[in-house]
């Protein structure tokens, strides 16, 4: 078989496809073997029909015909993968020469994934949170504990936020008290955010003795409030000892308190600003891309993740309709922001086949291996059953493409310009947890069409259940 590709106007190609005449051969035996097991003809056996009455009786241009038809298809197929032709769309397949006799050729023309050429990937800008933690932020989180275990103190000054004021309080709406707004003796504390949020904006500034009226609203109508202010008591913090450290928590003296919330707080801003570099490069790479993406590929993401929210749904037990009824919109509403949510996901996607295109991203066979154990792994099935159902179902291009793009996403990560809000540089291997390495490589960058490797890791699943792989 010989086939020619030449471009088209946009991002089509023409894949000219010559087929020998005894292939095509081949094809038609095959036909006619396949009508000599499913045909029934009086006089005859089934599967002992000889051919030359077959070929009386349905003609040898219509098994021809039967034979091109089931065939073509294949040809077609084993065209693509010897040009390695990436094709995103149905072709549209022309016979030219061959229908009735002799070799076989036909033209498919077809959409393939554009080709881009992007510059700005090797710096894209992105500012991420501060990783670092102040010492001031250390100190609150300190206070905050021990005011776990202050204690109340009267004072002779006016109340402020975070003071504890005892009032008596009563409630009338056009001169009649309102029920269950009547209270003797409560405490309150400023700032905490009471029932009553008027207390909060009322009641700083008075003092023991003090009688403050103000307007509320309770229940959508206004209610008149009179307040009675009767202690003002002030919040007397435990001081910072290693005793008190010993007895609000497991650690015996202050430092190791102090030390293990500062670990803490900097694990925390490390994820936080970790996720912000992973999306501020994608959100970069989109931006990149300055055409909007073939409708087909934007086609296929928005049923992906549509598909993902209908089994994140099936997941929780939730009806699509209930669902729907929570959030106040449509189906057609829910699909149309899928959609918009779809334009960037696939721009990076061949933002990042672009990128390793460009700086030469080859993965190894190595790398594939581990690749495809720890999809395996997620699919929960044994490496080798998964790397053979992927040759076999002929998949392995798909799923090299996908390790591709993760390694071209981590090169971008490596390369980027990191800086924190006020702009200062920010070293990426901060950005790690203390157990693992710098930005660890994924099995995919987030935000990215994954439907390749899904695809190829629901079909080892399927066939580890004893499902028929796709």
């Amino acid at each position: 078989m010989k086939t020619e590709v030449a471009p088209l106007e946009g991002n089509k190609v023409k894949l000219s496809v010559e087929v020998e005449e005894t292939e095509v051969d081949q094809a038609v035996d095959e036909t006619f073997d396949r009508f000599t097991k499913e045909l029934t003809i009086p006089g005859f056996r089934r599967g002992k029909v000889p051919r030359r009455v077959l070929e009386a009786r349905i003609g040898k241009v219509a098994a021809r015909h039967e034979a091109l038809d089931k065939h073509i298809p294949v040809w077609y197929g084993q065209a693509v993968r010897d040009k390695a032709v990436d094709v995103i769309n149905e072709p549209t397949i022309e016979v030219k020469t061959g229908e009735d006799a002799g070799a076989v050729a036909f033209d498919a023309v077809v959409e393939v994934r554009p080709k881009l050429e992007l510059t700005g990937y090797d710096a894209l800008a992105v500012t991420v949170p501060s990783p670092n933690v102040p010492e001031a932020e250390v100190q609150a989180q300190i206070d905050r504990l021990r005011g776990n275990f202050a204690e109340l103190a009267v004072v002779d000054r006016e109340a402020k936020a975070g003071d504890s004021i005892v009032i008596d309080l009563t409630g009338a709406r056009d001169g009649k008290a309102v029920a269950g707004l009547s209270y003797t003796d409560y405490s309150v504390e400023l700032g905490s955010g009471n029932d009553l949020p008027e207390l909060d904006q009322h009641l700083p500034g008075a003092k023991a003795g003090d009688t403050v009226k103000f307007e509320a609203d309770v229940g959508g109508s206004p209610v008149q409030v009179e307040v009675l202010v009767k202690q003002v008591q002030e919040k007397v913090l435990p001081a910072e000892t290693d005793e008190w450290a010993e007895e609000a928590s497991e650690f015996s003296t202050l430092a190791e308190l102090r030390k293990d919330i500062e670990t803490r707080m900097s694990e925390i801003k490390r994820a936080q600003a970790a996720l912000s570099l992973r999306n501020g490069v994608l959100d970069g790479l989109a931006s990149l891309v300055g055409e909007e993406p073939p409708t087909v590929l934007v086609d296929v993401e928005t049923r992906r993740m549509a598909e993902d929210l209908g089994n994140r749904l099936d997941a929780q037990g939730v009806a699509l309709q209930r669902y729907l009824d929570a959030i106040g919109e449509t189906l057609e509403q829910v699909i149309a922001q899928l959609r918009e949510q779809a334009v960037p996901a696939v721009k990076v996607d061949l933002a990042l086949r672009a990128v390793a295109d460009a700086v030469g991203i080859e993965p190894s066979e190595s790398e594939m291996e581990d690749f495809m154990g720890r999809l395996a792994a997620q699919a929960g099935v044994d490496a080798g059953q998964f790397i053979a159902q992927v040759e076999r179902t002929g998949r392995r291009l798909a799923v090299r493409s996908d390790l591709k793009k993760s390694k071209a996403f981590d090169w971008v990560v490596e390369h980027a310009v990191i800086t924190d809000e006020e702009g200062n540089p920010v070293d990426r291997a901060s950005l790690a947890r203390q157990s693992e390495p710098a930005l660890a490589p994924q099995a995919a960058p987030p935000g990215t069409p994954a439907t390749t490797t899904a695809t190829a890791t629901a079909a080892v699943t399927a066939s580890a259940s004893g499902a028929e792989a796709e």
